[in-house]
C-alpha cells in the first residue's frame, strides 16, 4: 500500500499500532452484534457506526473487508455476568411470545436501524442458534481446560495464561461485575454449557454431553468468529463494555482451542460510551432512547451519525439535544453547500483537491480520526481556488469513509416533522408566506401575531437564517 500507513489502537496492548493484513487480498473483521431481546439504544448503535467507519476506511485505503456481525437470540443473561435469567426467555415471557417472534422481531428492527444509519451490511450475518453444533463440537475441544458443576460445564481461567490480559484485570477483586455461582473454582471462570435448572422447560434448549441445555454467551462470539473468519483473523469490535469480561472470555476460549497464546484476533478496538446526564446508556431500567425517538422528535438518522462522527472513537461521547441539534444544522450546511457547488458547476476543472484527500487520509490515518477529517471537508468546500466539479469530485472521496450520503441526501429529507407536531408542513409554509410578506409591508404587529400562532403549535421561526431554512419544529 502507498499512502499514509493506517494505525489502529490495540486494546490488548493499548498501543498504536501499524496496521497490515494477514492476508493482503481481504481483512478479516468481527463485530459482536445485539443480543435481540429489545430494541437497540443509540449508545449500542454507536458502535456499529465505528465499526462501519473502520471498514470504510479500509476500503477507502485499497483492501477489500469480509466483516462478519452476530446475531445473538440465545444464551445472553440478563448481564454480563454467570447468573440470573436468559435475555431472550425473559423477553418472551414478559410479552406472552415465542422466542423465535422475540428474535425475528428485534432482529428486523435492528437491521432498519442499520439501514438508517446508512451502516454497510456485513458480508455475513451469523446467527446464534444455527451453530449449536458447532459451539458443541467446540466446548468438546476445550473441555480439558473446563469442570462440571450442578448448572453446567465451566471454563476453569487458571488454565490459560494472562488470562484477563485484555482488560488488565486478572484478579478476583477485578471481576466485580461477576456474580458467585456455587461451585465455581475461580471467580472469573464461566459458563461454557449451562443446564437447564431440573423440572424447567426452556423455550430454546438442545443436548449435550453436559446435559440438555443452552450455549453461554462467550461461547457463541468464539464459534462464529472462528468459523467464518479463520484463526487468526485482523479484528474484533466491540463497545468498552465487552473489554471487560466478554472478550477476555473469548480470548480464554479461543487460547483453549488452538493450545497458542494468539488472542484469535490481531487487533481487539474497543469504541467509548455514550453518555447522557444520568450515566451511560441503558435498557435496564426500560426508559432508552433508540433511534426512533431521535426520528419522532424530528432528527434525521444521519444527524446522529456525525454527531458520532464529531468524536473520536475511543472518547465518551455525551449525548443532549443540543448537540444533536448542532450535528443536524452541521450536515445542513453541508448539504447546502453542496447543493450550491452543483448549481454552478459547469464542469470546468481548475486546481487541485489532492492535498485535501492527502489530509483525508492522514487523518483517517491516525487511528480513524474523523473529527479531523469533517474539519478537511469543511475547508475543502470553502476552497474557492478549486472549480465546483473538482471540489464535488473530492467530496464524493470523503464521504465513502464518512458515509453522511452527501451524494444523494437532500434538504427535504432533512426536516422531519417530529410525532407530536399538531401542523402540517402546508400551514407552516403558508403562514411563513404570509409573515414575510407582513414585514415587508411593516406590519409588524401581524408579523409578531404569526410568529406567536406558530410558536404555540411548537414551530421555531428562524428570522435571518443564514441557511435559509426559514424554520424548524420544536422538540417538545
Amino acid at each position: 500500500m502507498t499512502g499514509t500507513p493506517l494505525t489502529l489502537y490495540n486494546s490488548l496492548t493499548r498501543a498504536l499500532e501499524t496496521f497490515t493484513p494477514i492476508d493482503p487480498h481481504v481483512v478479516r473483521i468481527y463485530t459482536c452484534g445485539p443480543t435481540v431481546y429489545n430494541y437497540q439504544h443509540i449508545g449500542n448503535m454507536r458502535a456499529f457506526l465505528f465499526a462501519d467507519t473502520l471498514g470504510r476506511v479500509i476500503r477507502w485505503k485499497g483492501w477489500p473487508t469480509k466483516h462478519v456481525i452476530n446475531i445473538t437470540d440465545v444464551g445472553h443473561l440478563t448481564s454480563d455476568a454467570d447468573a440470573g435469567d436468559d435475555k431472550m426467555e425473559k423477553a418472551a415471557a414478559a410479552q406472552a411470545k415465542s422466542i423465535w417472534e422475540i428474535a425475528a422481531h428485534y432482529t428486523a428492527a435492528f437491521k432498519e436501524d442499520v439501514a438508517r444509519l446508512n451502516i454497510e451490511p456485513p458480508a455475513e450475518w451469523t446467527v446464534a442458534t444455527d451453530h449449536i453444533s458447532e459451539m458443541i463440537h467446540f466446548a468438546q475441544r476445550i473441555q480439558l481446560d473446563c469442570y462440571l458443576i450442578d448448572g453446567g460445564l465451566y471454563f476453569d481461567t487458571s488454565k490459560v495464561p494472562h488470562y484477563g490480559a485484555l482488560a488488565r484485570s486478572n484478579t478476583e477483586a477485578g471481576e466485580s461485575r461477576i456474580d458467585p455461582v456455587s461451585g465455581k473454582r475461580n471467580a472469573a471462570d464461566f459458563a461454557i454449557w449451562r443446564r437447564s435448572p431440573p423440572g424447567e422447560q426452556r423455550q430454546m434448549e438442545w443436548d449435550s454431553p453436559w446435559g440438555r441445555g443452552a450455549p453461554g454467551w462467550h461461547l457463541e462470539c468464539s464459534v462464529m468468529s472462528l468459523k467464518h473468519l479463520g484463526h487468526p483473523f485482523d479484528i474484533h469490535t466491540g463497545g468498552i463494555d465487552h473489554r471487560e469480561i466478554h472478550h477476555p472470555n473469548e480470548i480464554a476460549q479461543n487460547q483453549a482451542f488452538c493450545g497458542c497464546e494468539d488472542s484469535g484476533a490481531r487487533i481487539w478496538m474497543h469504541n467509548n460510551f455514550l453518555v447522557d446526564r444520568g450515566g451511560k446508556m441503558s435498557k435496564s431500567t426500560g426508559q432508552f432512547l433508540r433511534l426512533q425517538t431521535l426520528v419522532d422528535a424530528g432528527f434525521h438518522p444521519l444527524a446522529y451519525r456525525l454527531m458520532c462522527l464529531q468524536a473520536q472513537y475511543r472518547s465518551e461521547l455525551e449525548f443532549t439535544w443540543d448537540n444533536l441539534a448542532a450535528a443536524l444544522t452541521r450536515l445542513k450546511r453541508l448539504v447546502i453547500a453542496l447543493d450550491a457547488l452543483r448549481g454552478r458547476d459547469d464542469g470546468t476543472i481548475k486546481g487541485d483537491a489532492e492535498p485535501y484527500l492527502a489530509r483525508l487520509e492522514e487523518a483517517v490515518a491516525d487511528d480513524l480520526n474523523t473529527p479531523r477529517a469533517l474539519i478537511v471537508l469543511d475547508e475543502l468546500i470553502a476552497d474557492k481556488k478549486l472549480s465546483p466539479a473538482v471540489r464535488i469530485g473530492a467530496i464524493a472521496d470523503f464521504d465513502a469513509v464518512l458515509g453522511l450520503r452527501l451524494a444523494d441526501l437532500t434538504r427535504a429529507e432533512l426536516r422531519l416533522r417530529p410525532l407530536d407536531a399538531t401542523i402540517d408542513e402546508a400551514t407552516i409554509v403558508a403562514r411563513i408566506a404570509d409573515r414575510k410578506q407582513a414585514r415587508i409591508d411593516k406590519d409588524f404587529a401581524a408579523s409578531d401575531a404569526i410568529r406567536d400562532e406558530l410558536a404555540a403549535a411548537g414551530v421555531e421561526v428562524m428570522d435571518g437564517d443564514a441557511l435559509g431554512w426559514d424554520w424548524k419544529l420544536t422538540v417538545s
